[in-house]
C-alpha cells in the first residue's frame, strides 16, 4: 500500500514537471501576442508596378524567408502567375518585426492588379486596416491604381504611398510625387521612395506600417466571430479556409459552425500563414489564420461566411463581402463527354480557390453537357480555362463570350437572358436592354486621337477628358460592355504603344437594337456559335464567321451549306464542296448513257448520306471564332 501510494506521488510530480514546463512553453509561444501588435495591411497597385517584386523584399528584410527559400514572386506559387509575370490570387502570410526593442506580428495580404480580378482585392481589403499604395515612378499613376484606391477608401483603410522602381533611368519622381499628392492630398515628404530590385525604403515601409497602421478593432472576450476571405482544397487534408478573426478567440479542438451554411464542424488544426502553414493552439481577436476541419465538399464553405464557437456563438453574422456579379458568360464543355465528371469536380474545387467564378449546368446539342459559366472579364475567363487545363488535366472547348441581357417581352415580363439559347423568339420580344460600363482610360496625350476613334468605333461616347499632368490624359467613356469583351484591351495597347490604362465599372442597362445571330450547318442549329450583337454588326460578323468556319471544317463525303441568319433570315452563305469520287473512271467506252447512270447513282447515294451524316465541328473553329474582329 505504502508503496503504491510513493509510485503514485512520484508520478503525480512528473506530470505536474512536465505540465509546468509545457505551459511555459505554451505561454512564451508567438500565439499569445497582444492585439496592439498585429498590422494588417494588404498591397495595392496598377498591374506591373512591382507589388510582388516589394513583398519579396519584405518577406527577406523581416528573415521570414531564408535565402534558400527566396525566389522571384516568391508569393506567387501558380506556375501560371510566374509565366505572365502577374498576380492572379491574393495570398496572406505573416511577418515578425522588431522596432525599439519591441516585435509586432504583421499579416501582409499581397493582391492582384488587373481589372479583372479586384473580386480578389476587395475580399483582401475586407481582412485590412491599412494598405500600401505603390506607384511605379517611371509610369505614374494608372487606372487601376484609382480604382483599388477608391475600394480602400471605401473600407476606411490607411493608405501609405510609395513610389517603387526609384532604381530606373526613366523614372519621373516630381512628377509622379505631385500625382500621389493631388490623388491622396498627403504632403511630398508622406511619400516613401522605394525600389524593389535594389531594396531601397523596405525599412521605411516596415516602419511606417508599423506606426500609421492601426491596431485590429475587436474584443478577445467576446463570443468568436470571424470571416472568411479565402479557401484552398488539399487533396489529403481537404479544405483549408483562411479567415480574419474579427471578436473572440478560437482554439485547436473547438466545435465550430459556418453561419451561412448552417454546418458544424471540429477545428482539427489551427493556425498562422506563414511561408508554410504553422500549427497554434489558438487564434485570437485581430489576427489572420487558418482552419482544416475535414472538409470535403466545396459548396460547404462561402468566401464572406462567418465563422463562430457551437458553444457560445456570436449574435450576428460579420458583413460579408459582396456577392460578385460576372460580366461576362460562356460555355465550358469537356471535348470528350466522357470527361464531363472530372470536369464537374475540376469546376467544384476551383470555384473554391477563385470565389469570382460562378457556374451552372448546361447542355447543348453540338458540344453535349457542360456548364455556363460567369467570369470578370476575358482575361480571367482564359486564366480560368488554363488552369482547368493545367491544374487539372481536361481538355476544355468555350463557346463565345457574351454579356447579361435583359429581354422586356409583349406580355409585360422581364427575362435576364444569359445565354443566346435563351432567347425568345423575336416575336414576343418588345425590347431589349444591354449592360454599359463607364470606362476611364488614362494614357499619353498624343495618342488621345486614336483612342477616340476606336472608342467611337466601338459604340462609345465620350463623357469627360481631364489633364492629369501637360503629358497625361484621363478619358472617361460609356460603351456598350458588350463591345469590349473581346479584343478592346488589345486594341486599346495597340494603338497607344502600351501606354494608356484602363478600368470600368457597371452603370446598369439601356435600350438597344440587338439581334441573335445564329449559324446552321445544313440547316442544323449549332447552338454554341449563336451570340446577341448589335443589329450593324451582324451582317459582317455573320460572313466573317461562316467564311472561317468554311476554312476550319474539313471536307465530307457530301456537300456541307454553313449559314448565318438573323430569326428567319439567311444573311450570309458559304458552301464546302463534297469530296468526289470519279465512278466513271472505269468506263473506257460505249454509250454516255452508261456514266450518266453512275453519276445518278452517287447523286442519290449523297443525298442520302447528306440526310444521315453529322457535321463535326473541330474545336479550333470554336477557338477561332473567338477571334474574329
Amino acid at each position: 500500500m505504502v508503496l503504491v501510494l510513493y509510485l503514485f506521488r512520484d508520478i503525480s510530480l512528473i506530470l505536474l514537471s512536465n505540465h509546468h514546463s509545457g505551459l511555459k512553453r505554451v505561454l512564451s509561444h508567438p500565439s499569445y501576442y497582444l492585439m496592439k501588435d498585429i498590422r494588417n495591411f494588404c498591397i495595392i497597385a496598377h498591374i506591373d508596378h512591382g507589388k510582388s517584386t516589394i513583398a519579396d523584399r519584405l518577406l527577406e528584410a523581416t528573415g521570414t524567408i531564408s535565402g534558400k527559400e527566396l525566389k522571384e514572386q516568391t508569393l506567387d506559387d501558380m506556375e501560371l502567375e510566374r509565366e505572365r509575370g502577374i498576380t492572379i490570387k491574393s495570398h496572406a502570410i505573416q511577418m515578425e518585426y522588431e522596432l525599439e526593442g519591441k516585435k509586432y506580428f504583421i499579416n501582409l495580404i499581397d493582391t492582384p492588379g488587373h481589372v479583372d480580378f479586384s473580386y480578389e482585392v476587395s475580399r483582401s481589403i475586407a481582412a485590412c486596416e491599412g494598405a500600401l499604395l505603390i506607384v511605379d515612378a517611371a509610369q505614374g499613376i494608372q487606372a487601376q491604381t484609382i480604382s483599388n484606391l477608391y475600394l480602400a477608401l471605401e473600407s476606411d483603410l490607411t493608405i501609405i504611398p510609395v513610389m517603387n522602381k526609384m532604381d530606373l533611368q526613366s523614372a519621373m519622381p516630381e512628377e509622379v510625387s505631385e500625382q500621389i499628392v493631388d490623388l491622396i492630398g498627403c504632403s511630398p515628404e508622406d511619400i516613401i521612395k522605394a525600389s524593389g530590385k535594389t531594396g531601397l525604403g523596405i525599412d521605411e515601409i516596415l516602419e511606417a506600417v508599423v506606426s500609421k497602421v492601426p491596431k485590429p478593432k475587436g474584443d478577445p472576450g467576446k463570443p468568436l466571430q470571424a470571416i472568411i476571405f479565402d479557401s484552398v482544397y488539399n487533396s489529403f487534408r481537404g479544405i483549408m479556409a483562411y479567415y480574419k478573426v474579427i471578436n473572440g478567440e478560437i482554439k485547436s479542438g473547438d466545435r465550430v459552425k459556418f453561419v451561412a451554411t448552417g454546418k458544424e464542424y471540429f477545428a482539427d488544426e489551427i493556425g498562422i500563414l506563414k511561408l508554410k502553414p504553422q500549427k497554434r493552439s489558438s487564434i485570437k481577436a485581430g489576427d489572420v489564420g487558418y482552419i482544416i476541419s475535414g472538409i470535403k465538399q466545396a459548396k460547404e464553405v462561402k468566401v464572406g461566411d462567418t465563422i463562430t464557437t457551437v458553444a457560445n456563438p456570436c449574435v450576428e453574422a460579420v458583413q460579408g463581402f459582396e456577392d460578385v456579379k460576372p460580366m461576362v458568360f460562356a460555355g465550358i464543355y469537356p471535348v470528350d463527354n466522357e470527361d464531363y465528371e472530372d470536369l464537374r469536380e475540376a469546376m467544384e474545387k476551383l470555384q473554391l480557390n477563385d470565389a469570382a467564378l460562378t457556374y451552372e449546368l448546361e447542355s447543348s446539342a453540338a458540344l453535349g453537357f457542360g456548364f455556363r459559366c460567369g467570369f470578370l472579364g476575358m482575361l480571367h475567363l482564359e486564366i480560368i480555362q488554363e488552369r482547368l487545363e493545367r491544374e487539372f488535366n481536361v481538355s476544355v472547348i468555350t463557346t463565345v463570350p457574351n454579356v447579361s441581357y435583359q429581354a422586356l417581352l409583349t406580355n409585360g415580363d422581364e427575362l435576364t437572358v444569359n445565354n443566346p439559347s435563351d432567347m425568345p423568339e423575336s416575336s414576343r420580344v418588345d425590347t431589349m436592354k444591354e449592360p454599359y460600363i463607364n470606362a476611364q482610360i488614362i494614357t499619353k496625350a498624343e495618342y488621345t486621337g486614336a483612342i477616340m476613334n476606336l472608342a467611337i468605333d466601338k459604340r462609345g461616347t465620350l463623357q469627360n477628358q481631364v489633364y492629369l499632368t501637360t503629358d497625361r490624359v484621363e478619358l472617361t467613356f460609356e460603351l456598350p460592355l458588350s463591345e469590349i469583351v473581346f479584343d478592346f484591351y488589345d486594341k486599346l495597347k495597340s494603338v497607344s504603344k502600351g501606354y494608356a490604362s484602363f478600368d470600368y465599372q457597371p452603370i446598369g442597362y439601356r435600350e438597344s437594337n440587338l439581334v441573335k445571330l445564329d449559324i446552321l450547318l445544313n440547316g442544323d442549329l449549332v447552338d454554341a456559335l449563336s451570340a446577341l450583337i448589335y443589329r450593324e454588326n451582324a451582317f459582317n460578323l455573320g460572313r466573317k464567321i461562316c467564311e472561317k468556319l468554311k476554312e476550319l471544317i474539313p471536307r465530307q463525303q457530301f456537300q456541307i451549306a454553313i449559314q448565318a441568319a438573323v430569326s428567319t433570315k439567311i444573311i450570309a452563305r458559304e458552301t464546302i464542296k463534297a469530296l468526289r469520287k470519279d465512278v466513271t473512271a472505269k468506263c473506257y467506252g460505249g454509250d454516255i448513257t452508261r456514266k450518266r447512270k453512275l453519276l445518278e447513282k452517287q447523286k442519290k447515294g449523297k443525298k442520302k448520306m447528306r440526310q444521315v451524316g453529322n457535321v463535326e465541328v473541330p474545336q479550333k473553329a470554336f477557338l477561332a471564332v473567338l477571334k474574329l474582329d
